[in-house]
């Protein structure tokens, strides 16, 4: 069974667990299959403005979140993956947005290969391990190379989401 995250409902559908799943970050409209983006910014900026529309937030504080997190070294972390992070004041938990991108874009990544997997991560400012243990959670996921040619060969949210759940499930047995 898949947990489902709303926006504003106060609490992570994951309750005190430690373990965070896929569908304690997000829902499939956290998804964006075949997203346009000539680069990084724009990249960026695009899921920034999904993020507002799911947190709440301000899209700009979000943008600026994530431009300073890059400012300080690349989360480009190789394979044609990304994962931008930040902690956000304001947020009730931690938040993720999956985009997959029309054509990747280069993103400083440290292979210096172009990006086309993102994973957008936003935790609330005062968040402690929860940050680090989704951000692990995430990476782990991504490392999976049969997923990610799964998810880039995805034209639709919901594929893209049903592979990372049913990953998920299948690692955690």
């Amino acid at each position: 069974m898949i947990t489902t995250a709303k926006s504003g409902s106060g609490t992570s559908p994951a309750g005190s667990a430690e373990m965070f799943t896929c569908g304690s970050l997000m829902t499939s409209d956290c998804v964006l299959a075949n997203l346009r983006a000539s680069n990084k910014k724009q990249v960026l900026q695009e899921l920034a403005r999904k993020a507002a529309k799911l947190t709440g937030q301000k899209e700009d504080a979000i943008y600026e979140v994530l431009n300073e997190r890059e400012l300080l070294g690349t989360t480009g972390i190789g394979h044609g993956i990304a994962i931008p992070h930040g902690k956000l004041p304001g947020l009730d938990r931690v938040y993720g947005v999956f985009a997959k991108l029309e054509r990747p874009v280069d993103f400083d990544a440290i292979d210096n290969q172009p990006v086309d997997l993102i994973f957008l991560l936003l935790a609330p400012a005062n968040c402690g391990a929860d940050h680090l243990k989704a951000l692990a959670k995430v990476s782990r996921m991504l490392r999976d190379r049969i997923l990610c040619e799964k998810m880039r060969g995805s034209t639709s949210c919901d594929a893209i989401y049903a592979l990372m759940n049913e990953t998920e499930s299948r690692n955690a047995a």
